[in-house]
């Protein structure tokens, strides 16, 4: 099955100044998301108990905060997101920001 992840084939979660984030949630064990993060905006912070993601960034580049580091990140990187650790992402760039997100279960967040 191919998506495409937009508002024809998946569920628009939020859409406002900061990001717009779309999840299809076809699977029954992964929820797949894009998030498009506007420019100069940054996600709010959090981390989950009992849930393990990834992110992999397609396009722009920006900021990765996992705990107390933080790193650059671009188109095609992949990041590992521990069960339990703190997660925030940055755009401090003039263009949007965009990464694919997967994790286990239902959206908690």
């Amino acid at each position: 099955m191919i998506i495409k992840l937009n508002k024809n084939d998946s569920k628009v979660v939020h859409s406002n100044e900061t990001y717009d984030v779309i999840d299809n949630d076809t699977l029954n064990n992964l929820i797949v998301s894009k998030t498009i993060l506007h420019s100069k905006q940054k996600t709010s912070g959090h981390n989950h108990k009992g849930q393990e993601e990834v992110y992999i960034f397609i396009g722009g580049s920006g900021f990765m905060q996992l705990d107390d580091e933080k790193f650059i990140v671009k188109a095609g990187d992949i990041v590992l997101i521990e069960d339990g650790v703190y997660h925030r992402v940055f755009n401090e760039s003039n263009f949007d920001l965009q990464f694919i997100c997967v994790f286990n279960g239902g959206r908690n967040h």
